[in-house]
């Protein structure tokens, strides 16, 4: 599997509050056999506190979770809303976590917590190879920590408004979310009561930089109008089959346009975990450095590999960036010269480019420097 497969879902016309574009996703028949479930904490709202000695503790912000559920039982479920004393951060850390016995038919995880955990674990090792230019605690800890910022759906000018007036459809399953007319975000559920639970969910989600920036600059985009020729129109039947003319139009437009990165693609997929029939993936796009909006995600397939969930996060130019080096580095066993010419640049410019994705902390100063006399006076 290398592809994301909306295979079952339909594209309706999009509705549009200011800048915030949603587009919904529909299924003309629900999936049978999965579930996303509702599960509300009790009074203490859930956290994920560690302690660390010296009298500290790292606490993790949890917005929401799910719960998948495979029993075949059908019930509800998804815990949503909670939150962390009586502030919300504006960026929000971000953590996995997944829990579920053997044999058991139910599986507890936080939204998009897998796909930022797979971005955060790309290369995380460090250099595999105790070049001289690299620091010891390069070699001894690798990327440890590593951090991204991600800012909670709240904090996305028009957002909350949008999803407090978008009309859902019959048979909704998901929604395509675009801010300034760009991907933000997509989801999709098994079943049309799962998102009727879940859609107020998307104001706690995770949302990137880029997507903030687009919300707070961006001009409002304008709304999907249908034009009907009037003398074509003689009987409701005619009119019927116009508009759903009109519809094909624009799913077709909206596919093979606005979509078009995010459905063609080539993604690199890991199977975190097989639940009866399904399957939970997270994902990582190419890292190309062509333009084109890259996401991470997560996604729950069936067999047949058709996705019947799907939660995505767009990556900002500067997280693609660091995607890109520390492939690159990693591809030439974190070598510098090596990395440094199948890039086709200096030796002096890899190191910047390193230390301005935020990795300079790796290397040996010293040595780095030594090294870059030495091709200048070579």
């Amino acid at each position: 599997m290398t592809r994301i497969d909306l295979s079952g879902l339909d594209v309706r016309p999009a509705q549009v509050w200011g800048g915030v574009r949603l587009v919904p996703l529909v299924r003309d028949e629900p999936v049978t056999g999965l579930r996303l479930h509702r599960e509300v904490y009790d009074a203490h709202p859930y956290d994920d506190t560690v302690e660390v000695g010296d009298g500290t503790a790292y606490t993790s912000y949890i917005p929401h979770g799910f719960v998948a559920d495979w029993s075949g039982t059908g019930g509800e479920s998804a815990a949503y809303g909670t939150g962390l004393g009586e502030e919300r951060p504006v960026a929000v850390p971000v953590r996995r976590l997944a829990r579920g016995r053997r044999g058991e038919s139910r599986l507890r995880f936080l939204p998009l917590h897998l796909a930022l955990e797979g971005y955060l674990a790309l290369h995380f090792g460090g250099p595999s190879v105790v070049w001289d230019e690299w620091s010891r605690d390069a070699v001894r800890r690798g990327l440890s920590p590593r951090a991204e910022a991600a800012y909670a759906g709240w904090q996305v000018p028009g957002l909350a408004e949008a999803l407090r007036v978008f009309e859902i459809h019959p048979g909704q399953c998901g929604v395509l979310l675009y801010v300034a007319d760009a991907l933000a975000a997509a989801f999709v559920v098994p079943h049309p009561d799962d998102y009727r639970l879940l859609h107020p969910t998307l104001v706690e989600d995770l949302f990137g930089e880029l997507v903030h920036q687009y919300a707070h600059y961006g001009a409002a985009v304008p709304e999907f109008r249908a034009s009907v020729e009037s003398g074509a129109i003689h009987s409701l039947a005619d009119l019927r089959r116009a508009a759903r003319a009109q519809e094909r139009v624009w799913a077709e437009a909206h596919d093979g346009l606005m979509a078009r990165d995010l459905l063609t693609t080539s993604y690199a997929f890991e199977r975190v975990r097989t639940m009866g029939g399904f399957r939970l993936h997270r994902f990582l796009p190419p890292f190309l450095r062509s333009g084109q909006e890259q996401h991470i995600g997560e996604l729950i397939c069936d067999h047949r590999g058709r996705t019947l969930y799907l939660k995505t996060f767009r990556l900002s130019d500067a997280q693609i960036r660091r995607g890109y080096l520390l492939r690159r580095l990693a591809d030439c066993d974190w070598h510098l010269e090596r990395t440094a010419e199948a890039l086709g640049t200096s030796y002096a410019e890899l190191v910047a480019r390193i230390r301005r994705a935020g990795f300079g902390g790796l290397l040996n100063a010293h040595v780095v420097a030594r090294r870059g006399r030495e091709k200048e006076e070579g």
